[in-house]
């Protein structure tokens, strides 16, 4: 039988990582986009993060609290929250949201608004990923709603 190395670990860590940035989209010019999907997948994240944050104070409640469950709920949101930024960082950022030169007037305009909703969504997520403020989806769902009518407002 072979003995478990480091090497071994390590080769398994970076393989499992890799694998999860599978999931948003690839990153080659093959032109097969699905963005109205996108969003979907974007807004069952949130309502995900969501349920998870009130079964974590619910279970937290309780007497005894079961702790196994109060982890898996808080692994699930934090993965959930993962999730979320990814499709938004390696989907939109990396390739939806085309960058227009300053000449570009209004389109300019519109990259940057995008650009700006985007990164306070990541911030976001973020916060609801090291909590369970009920706020923190709220603001997810509004400025995810504000992106998605910027987003196909203007294509």
């Amino acid at each position: 039988m072979k003995r478990f190395t480091a090497k071994t670990a390590l080769i398994i860590l970076l393989a499992a990582w890799g694998a999860s940035y599978l999931g948003a989209h690839c990153q080659v010019p093959c032109g097969i986009y699905d963005d109205e999907a996108r969003f979907k997948m974007l807004f069952e994240h949130v309502t995900t993060i969501e349920k998870a944050m009130k079964e974590i104070t619910s279970l937290s409640a309780q007497a005894p609290v079961n702790y196994n469950q109060v982890v898996r709920w808080v692994m699930n949101k934090e993965k959930h929250a993962e999730e979320f930024s990814e499709i938004l960082s390696y989907y939109f950022l990396a390739q939806r949201l085309i960058p227009k030169a300053a000449e570009a007037g209004e389109a300019r305009g519109v990259y940057l608004e995008q650009l700006e909703l985007a990164h306070r969504l990541i911030v976001t997520a973020m916060k609801a990923k090291q909590t369970v403020d009920i706020a923190h989806v709220q603001t997810l769902r509004d400025l995810l709603a504000l992106l998605q009518k910027s987003y196909f407002m203007r294509k």
